[in-house]
């Protein structure tokens, strides 16, 4: 089981779906910190140490579930610029998403994602994926990844 000092970040727009991530992964005993981001903005400024908002710790460990489909700016974009920043390259992210699209998928992998999981539409899939995405969190090295850019950090929760 992914290591309980690692934060896991889901940047998720739909409720329903973020809720049923968190509470399916919960059920596979994962007693993590999670944090919800509602747009691509929100989680670029968190990671990036950008915006009014809470910033990452410093030293903390952190795993990204992404979806690509957000507003602001989209999943692929996020990817795109959470691995340029040397800050934030290290850190795992697995795209979460509905989109099975093979531009999307290759996109995701030449840009660096983990993983890359499609959601299925209808409720039982959907709840079996998270429950084995919860069993591949396992095996994933979540490293320490360095200060934001300026320096400053702004403690809080999204």
């Amino acid at each position: 089981m992914v290591d309980t000092d690692v934060t896991i970040l889901i940047a998720e727009d739909d409720d329903g779906q973020a809720d049923l991530i968190d509470r399916n992964l919960r059920r596979t005993g994962l007693t993590n910190r999670f944090i919800r981001f509602h747009d691509g903005q929100e989680i670029l400024d968190f990671m990036l140490g950008d915006g009014d908002g809470a910033h990452r710790e410093p030293d903390q460990r952190y795993l990204l579930l992404l979806d690509i489909r957000m507003p602001k700016i989209d999943g692929i974009e996020v990817l795109r610029r959470l691995k340029a920043a040397p800050e934030a390259r290290k850190m795992p992210v697995i795209v979460v998403t509905t989109s099975d699209d093979p531009q999307d998928v290759a996109q995701c992998r030449e840009l660096g994602c983990s993983h890359y999981i499609t959601k299925p539409v209808e409720y039982h899939g959907f709840v079996h994926a998270i429950r084995q995405l919860g069993l591949l969190l396992s095996a994933v090295d979540v490293p320490r990844i360095a200060a934001p850019r300026g320096g400053t950090v702004l403690q809080g929760r999204a």
